[in-house]
């Protein structure tokens, strides 16, 4: 388990896949706000929340020029379902590969329920610079109300 990367560092330039086979990295975005949005797993719950929230909001997102992406553990072609299920319009990608951001982010974690342990990924937020640094974080996210916020703090920076 990594160290936490946090505000004024570097966010990694790690390749994630898209639904369609394609990669993004944060690289792709370079001079453009970008909000990263880290869930636990597709179809569930607050994850679905989490993602129609920021769907929502997409349009309000690309008119103040801010790219958002969505990112889980979940394969590629679950991410194409989820998203045609929901409708969702906000880009989802993958970071399956073991070392992957969310790894070298630091938000890869050992969590328990019901006394099991196990790894899994904390719902955090990153909102990263034009120039690549991360301006903000959000750690154990409130689904509630967040995107909303998330929008604002973008555009304020």
């Amino acid at each position: 388990m990594s160290e936490r990367i946090g505000t004024g560092e570097a966010f990694p330039d790690i390749a994630m896949t898209t639904p369609d086979g394609g990669s993004v990295k944060a690289s792709d975005f370079a001079g453009r706000k970008l909000v990263v949005f880290f869930y636990p797993k597709d179809d569930t719950p607050g994850c679905t929340t989490e993602n129609k929230d920021f769907s929502a909001l997409h349009g309000d997102f690309e008119a103040a020029g801010i790219a958002v992406l969505g990112v889980s553990k979940d394969p590629p072609k679950k991410h194409a379902k989820f998203t045609e299920k929901h409708g969702l319009t906000v880009p989802l990608a993958s970071d399956a590969e073991e070392g992957g951001v969310s790894d070298a982010l630091g938000i890869w974690t050992e969590k328990s329920m019901y006394g099991r342990t196990y790894m899994g990924m904390e719902r955090t937020t990153y909102l990263v610079g034009p120039d690549g640094r991360i301006a903000q974080v959000w750690n154990k996210v409130k689904v509630k109300g967040h995107a909303e916020e998330v929008l604002a703090a973008a555009k304020a920076l």
